[in-house]
C-alpha cells in the first residue's frame, strides 16, 4: 500500500469515527434503558434537553421541549399497556406549553404509576410534566421550577401589573392586547395545574398551588427545591436509583474545546 492510499484510508476512518461513536453510545443507552424496566417492570421514557453546537459554526443550540418531543412521548405511552407503570426520566429548562401540556394530560390518564425521575433540574414546562406523575423522585440537589407562562420575553404576570399601576390611558394598544393574552395564558395554566393535582390534594389545596405556580409568585427561573416542593405538598422523594446517573452520563453534553468542568470521574474517600 502506497503513501497516498495510507492518507486516503486515514480520512475514510476518520471520518467514520464520529458515525462509529454515536452509534456505540445508542447501543449502550439502548442496553441500560432496558436493563432498568426490567428491574422495574416498567417503560421507561427519557425526555433529557442539553445545549448543542451546530458542527459546522459552532453556534450553541439550545434544545427545548417541542411538538416533536410530545408526539414521541404520545407514542410512547401508547405503546404501554395500562397495567405497566411508566418512568419518564426528565432533564430540561422548559419548551411550549401546548407539547408539555400534552405530555402532561397523557401521563395523568395512564392507569398504572407515573414516576418522574428529576436528577438535575425539570424547569417551567418540565415541571408541569412532573406535577403530573404519581410521584416524583428528584435527587436531593435537583430542582423545579414555577409555570408561569412568558409571553415574548416578558412573564404573562408582570405585564399584568402595567394596568395595575398605570392609567388605562396611559398604556398603548399593543401592551393592551399583551396583557389580555397574558390574562388568558395564566388563567390557562392554572387550570391545567390544578387539573392535574385534583388526584393528590384537596381541590382548594390544588387550586392555591396552581395560582403560587402560575402566577408569579417568584421569577421564571426560580429553583424550587426539594424541600420546598414537599412543602408545597407534591410527592416527592429522593430515593434516586443509580441507573439513573448513568442513564444521564449516556447523554454527555456537547464536547468544548476546553471542558468547563474538570474532575477524575471516580468516587473519592479518604482511603
Amino acid at each position: 500500500m502506497d503513501f497516498v492510499s495510507l492518507i486516503w484510508l486515514f480520512f475514510i476512518i476518520s471520518s467514520l469515527q464520529p458515525v462509529i461513536r454515536q452509534r456505540m453510545l445508542d447501543m449502550a443507552r439502548q442496553r441500560l434503558l432496558q436493563q432498568l424496566e426490567q428491574k422495574r417492570k416498567s417503560r421507561v421514557i427519557v425526555l433529557i434537553h442539553r445545549q448543542e453546537t451546530l458542527s459546522l459554526l459552532g453556534f450553541p443550540l439550545v434544545r427545548y421541549i417541542n411538538i416533536e418531543d410530545s408526539e414521541a412521548v404520545l407514542r410512547a405511552i401508547k405503546l404501554t399497556d395500562n397495567d405497566v407503570p411508566i418512568d419518564l426520566i426528565l432533564h430540561t429548562p422548559g419548551g411550549l406549553v401546548l407539547a408539555a401540556e400534552q405530555i402532561a394530560l397523557a401521563l395523568r390518564k395512564h392507569p398504572a404509576k407515573v414516576t418522574v425521575f428529576v436528577p438535575h433540574y425539570a424547569m417551567s414546562g418540565g415541571t408541569l410534566i412532573a406535577l403530573a406523575a404519581d410521584e416524583i423522585v428528584m435527587d436531593e440537589n435537583a430542582v423545579l421550577g414555577p409555570v408561569d407562562p412568558q409571553l415574548g420575553q416578558h412573564p404573562a404576570a408582570s405585564i399584568l401589573k402595567v394596568l395595575e399601576r398605570k392609567p388605562i390611558a396611559e398604556i398603548d394598544d399593543e401592551t393592551l392586547i399583551m396583557a389580555d393574552i397574558a390574562e388568558k395564558a395564566i388563567r390557562q395554566v392554572k387550570r391545567t395545574v390544578s387539573e392535574l393535582l385534583q388526584d393528590k390534594m384537596s381541590a382548594e389545596q390544588a387550586d392555591q398551588l396552581a395560582s403560587t405556580l402560575a402566577s408569579g409568585t417568584w421569577t421564571h427561573d426560580y429553583p424550587i427545591t426539594v424541600k420546598e416542593a414537599q412543602t408545597l405538598g407534591l410527592p416527592v422523594r429522593t430515593e434516586m436509583p443509580a441507573e439513573i446517573y448513568q442513564i444521564m452520563a449516556l447523554y454527555p453534553q456537547t464536547a468544548q474545546r476546553r471542558p468547563s468542568v474538570e474532575y477524575i470521574p471516580a468516587p473519592r474517600t479518604r482511603n
